[in-house]
């Protein structure tokens, strides 16, 4: 695994694919994956290479990384000094219940555009790869199962006026009657948690945004995506 990938905070965003397509047509389709875009500064040129490489297609998944150049601008030793800073995102496509999910481990705004990249490559359309969700019952199931492992509690779509979000934290968490109350109100949006029997904190928002708040491998964040979240999306599905 690329060492960058390693190193950074983890934050992941799953999506549903909406067109039909196997595995094998998408690796098809992403393989040799190349685009490069020239900018200048200051006089001089620069080459943005946007790519997908070692991809690694199994029965049930595809696996690779897709890398984008960005033409930035540092301070170096009181000078403004172009140079290219290069984001690596880790991109899986999985089938799972009859459902192709693609999860892209990086923050969510990046996410999003390797999304639209993707659905418009693999299909001449920015709505056919879309975000997953996770139904406002489902979350809620989701937090009751561990409540004394929950830290915060978002709350969206209220009926109070003029309120957008609402938020429990802290002592709050301890009673359940402004919790029962908000829920009569609004639903959970997102939720910050302990992961039963680890050290580890996480993010979940209802469009499937995942952050790990702690450190952990790249892999083992990517098995609890496929082992914990993944699910909860097939839940909400059926219900």
């Amino acid at each position: 695994m690329d060492e960058g990938l390693e190193a950074m905070p983890l934050a992941a965003k799953i999506f549903e694919i909406r067109a039909e397509a196997s595995l094998e047509e998408i690796a098809e389709k992403l393989n040799g994956y190349k685009m490069i875009e020239e900018r200048e500064e200051d006089g001089e040129k620069f080459e943005l290479l946007t790519e997908i490489r070692d991809l690694d297609l199994k029965e049930d998944r595809l696996e690779g990384v897709f890398s984008r150049d960005k033409l930035i601008v540092v301070n170096q030793r009181g000078k403004q000094v172009p140079i290219i800073k290069t984001t690596d995102a880790r991109i899986i496509f999985r089938r799972v219940e009859g459902l192709t999910l693609l999860t892209v481990v990086q923050e969510k705004h990046f996410a999003n555009a390797v999304a639209s990249l993707l659905s418009h490559h693999l299909f001449l359309s920015y709505r056919a790869i879309t975000e997953a969700r996770i139904s406002p019952d489902v979350m809620r199931e989701f937090h009751e199962r561990n409540p004394e492992g929950t830290k915060v509690i978002y709350f969206d779509d209220l009926d109070f006026v003029d309120v957008d979000k609402l938020a429990l934290y802290g002592d709050s968490l301890k009673g359940t009657s402004l919790y029962e109350e908000y829920l009569r109100h609004g639903k959970i949006y997102y939720l910050v948690y302990q992961v039963p029997g680890t050290g580890y904190v996480m993010g979940l928002t209802r469009n499937c945004v995942i952050t790990a708040f702690t450190r952990m491998p790249c892999d083992e964040f990517i098995g609890y995506i496929d082992g914990v979240i993944v699910p909860l999306i097939l839940k909400s599905r059926k219900g």
